[in-house]
């Protein structure tokens, strides 16, 4: 059964949700994967607490994937890329398998190696969850300089507050720029961010990679064929 940690934020959590199902081969209700969600939309904001700026989000996390775990929870998914940044410190406090959401991205992006444009919030480009990760796979990362980071966060703070036209033109704006740069994919790397470009589409839609979908995708194998045993941590 799959846990969901969510909450960071709730239509984030309802996207990935919806990206579960539909990425699902099934026929009928029963073909569904078993699934239970809590939206621990109490969790403090991640940006904040690794920037300085905030309350420490770890306890209310950990008190959540314990709750999962209890609940019979064999996998769990947190969709927030920022949360990553403690998924190491989560994973040592369970035996139940946490699925990394920037390995689910590097499954996916095409070919090998190469300069991935990254679109998060500043929690995430500061604690380098992306650049680190990637890099182990052959990937080097490019991120908006610090005006474009500052209208990616606007954005961001737009998509939470169901502000999304506004937000679609920031981050379309921001993504073009990505490439422009030479990125030649462009990973909407802020569960908020598919949420805002759900609707782009042309050229653009087929350099960017949805984060959330590919851990949703990642879920239903896990679910799927049974490999719920934890990984080995690598040295990130």
């Amino acid at each position: 059964m799959l846990g969901v940690l969510g909450g960071m934020g709730p239509m984030a959590t309802v996207d990935f949700m919806g990206k579960v199902v539909q990425n699902t081969p099934a026929a009928c209700d029963q073909d569904h994967i078993q699934v239970v969600v809590c939206m621990a939309a109490n969790i403090p904001d991640r940006t904040a607490a690794i920037l300085g700026e905030g309350t420490d989000p770890f306890p209310a996390m950990r008190a959540t994937v314990r709750w999962l775990e209890t609940a019979g929870a064999t996998c769990i998914a947190i969709p927030c890329n920022t949360a990553h940044h403690w998924h190491a410190a989560l994973q040592a406090e369970t035996s139940v398998r946490i699925l990394h959401i920037v390995d689910a991205v590097a499954d996916t992006l095409a070919g090998q190696g190469g300069c991935i444009g990254v679109l998060a919030t500043s929690g995430t480009v500061k604690a380098g969850i992306y650049q680190k990760r990637l890099a182990l796979r052959g990937f080097s990362c490019r991120t908006p300089d610090a005006a474009g980071q500052a209208e990616v966060m606007r954005a961001i703070r737009l998509v939470k507050a169901g502000q999304l036209a506004e937000a679609t033109t920031i981050l379309r704006a921001q993504a073009e720029a990505m490439v422009a740069a030479g990125c030649r994919q462009v990973v909407m790397a802020c569960t908020e961010i598919p949420v805002a470009l759900a609707t782009v589409n042309g050229a653009l839609r087929s350099v960017l990679v949805d984060a959330t979908e590919a851990l949703a995708c990642a879920c239903v194998e896990a679910c799927t064929t049974g490999a719920a045993d934890p990984a080995l941590p690598l040295a990130v």
